[in-house]
């Protein structure tokens, strides 16, 4: 099967996970982790899972899953190794044109969950169309290991200055010359040897505009 890649803004949204358990509990802070609402179902949560709806961070019906309790949600999970709830949860919700994933049955998902790599607002993700989710993991912890913290303060430094670049009015062409010119500098390195002044003047010379002390203690703050 051949999957579209899309990145989903679930921020605000409701989303629902049948299951209580440790994949549940996976999926549900990746949700929270992305903004969106979560409602869990299921009769018993794991200790995690307990601590957030202690803090209020998620809602929960301490009951099985009830037919008709996707109604009103932007995104369903199921996961639970329940065969009957599956096919139920997947069942309505396609019914009712809600995107739905069951855990580790891919014939029973209208989307499926890529492993990522995650680095500030830097997502990787690595698919093999429920082929094989041991090499999935595998690529993974090999990217883990090729892209480190420093590419969070890089994204951070170059959402910044987008912008200031783009509201110069060049061409698409020098925009694109310019931000291929400061990626291909020694920014990643400066990075890592904290040399904030270097990266500074860098940007000063290779984007014609400033990067202020203050702009860039906000992003250091924040990372």
């Amino acid at each position: 099967m051949k999957y579209y890649p899309i990145c989903l803004d679930i921020r605000g949204r409701k989303c629902l996970v049948v299951g209580g358990g440790r994949v549940a509990e996976r999926k549900v802070k990746g949700l929270l982790g992305s903004g969106g609402i979560v409602t869990v179902v299921s009769p018993e949560l794991t200790e995690n899972l307990q601590n957030l709806l202690s803090k209020g961070q998620v809602s929960f019906y301490e009951r099985g899953y009830q037919s008709g309790d996707v109604e009103g949600f932007f995104l369903v999970i199921s996961a639970t190794d329940d065969t009957s709830i599956q096919e139920m949860v997947y069942s309505e919700a396609e019914k009712m044109g809600i995107p739905v994933n069951v855990a580790d049955v891919p014939d029973k998902c209208s989307f499926i969950l890529p492993a990522q790599v995650k680095r500030g607002d830097l997502s990787i993700a690595i698919s093999t169309a429920g082929k094989s989710p041991a090499l999935a993991k595998k690529l993974r912890q090999n990217l883990e290991k090729r892209f480190g913290n420093e590419y969070t303060l890089l994204v951070e430094i170059l959402g910044e200055v987008r912008p200031m670049v783009l509201a110069r009015g060049l061409s698409q062409k020098e925009n694109e010359t310019i931000f291929n010119s400061l990626l291909e500098s020694d920014i990643l390195d400066w990075i890592n040897m904290e040399n904030w002044k270097q990266i500074q003047s860098s940007i000063s010379e290779i984007c014609g505009c400033e990067l202020s002390e203050a702009s860039l203690a906000a992003i250091k703050k924040s990372n």
